[in-house]
């Protein structure tokens, strides 16, 4: 996972993370993760008409240097994109790159926040792919964005659909207003809530978020990207915990403890799926 600060010059952006995948690679790491929409700042603070240049399709400009740099290092690579879908058509959109330079799928974020300084929904359109893991030579990667990391429905359709893992590429942080109080009771419901998916569908989970201060551009305001990227391992036990501070993380993950888990907690197995029609209401009956 690489953790880093990011500035308004897409192609500085573009090269540190280069470097930093790079060092990635030389430590032996065969998957490399990238916060979400890592090439610039974090535009969706404002809402801003002429944010949508920022824009490619799949295919384009960042799959295709990405692509050139994992069929190099031969590493897979989860990239995050503003992905122009049509004219009008936007997406939030992570696109894994196989070892070979070819992109193995694409995952379209499915949950779309409306916040004061996180107003997605202005740019992008809700995921119409479903939660489909993304076959690779390193395993079916559950790639899930940022705000679905609050759904265990997400993880758990992710999990009934054969991941192997789960995978959130984020950009998450303070409202530097808040309390201290505060800022350290969501940064530990959102360690939380993620733990708790790895512990319900015996999945490791990876958690790799941005960091550093972000200014909006129209305010005097802004947003602390809080970073403490993160691995659980398929019961929940931590395996890597970042700081704020810029920081790449190698770690290695056993895929099979998945198996033995599941004979010991057999969650699946106990499932009333006879009675859970009314989890897809809005609310209740």
């Amino acid at each position: 996972m690489i953790q880093q600060t990011y500035c308004k010059d897409k192609e500085k952006n573009i090269e540190k993370l280069t470097q930093n995948i790079r060092r990635c690679a030389s430590q032996g790491a065969e998957l490399i993760i990238l916060s979400e929409l890592h090439n610039t700042l974090y535009f969706c603070q404002t809402e801003n008409v002429d944010n949508f240049n920022l824009a490619e399709e799949v295919g384009g400009n960042s799959t295709q240097y990405f692509g050139r740099l994992a069929k190099e290092l031969g590493v897979v690579i989860t990239i995050s994109i503003f992905e122009k879908r049509a004219n009008g058509l936007y997406h939030n959109t992570a696109v894994v790159l196989e070892k070979d330079g070819a992109v193995a799928g694409i995952y379209r974020k499915m949950h779309i926040p409306d916040d004061p300084a996180f107003y997605e929904k202005f740019y992008f359109a809700p995921g119409d792919l479903g939660f489909e893991p993304i076959k690779t030579s390193v395993g079916n990667l559950g790639i899930l964005i940022c705000w679905d990391q609050w759904y265990p429905e997400a993880a758990r359709l992710m999990a009934l659909n054969g991941a192997d893992i789960l995978i959130y590429p984020t950009a998450i942080g303070w409202d530097i207003n808040d309390t201290p109080d505060e800022q350290e009771r969501q940064l530990n419901a959102w360690i939380a809530v993620q733990r708790g998916h790895s512990v319900a569908n015996n999945l490791p989970v990876v958690s790799c978020n941005r960091t550093g201060y972000e200014q909006s551009e129209e305010s005097d305001s802004g947003i602390k990207f809080w970073g403490h990227s993160f691995v659980f391992g398929a019961q929940g036990e931590p395996l890597a915990q970042a700081g704020e501070e810029e920081q790449n993380i190698v770690v290695e993950i056993d895929l099979d403890r998945t198996e033995q888990l599941r004979r010991i907690w057999p969650f699946f197995r106990d499932r009333r799926i006879d009675a859970f029609g009314d989890i897809t209401q809005r609310w209740g009956k």
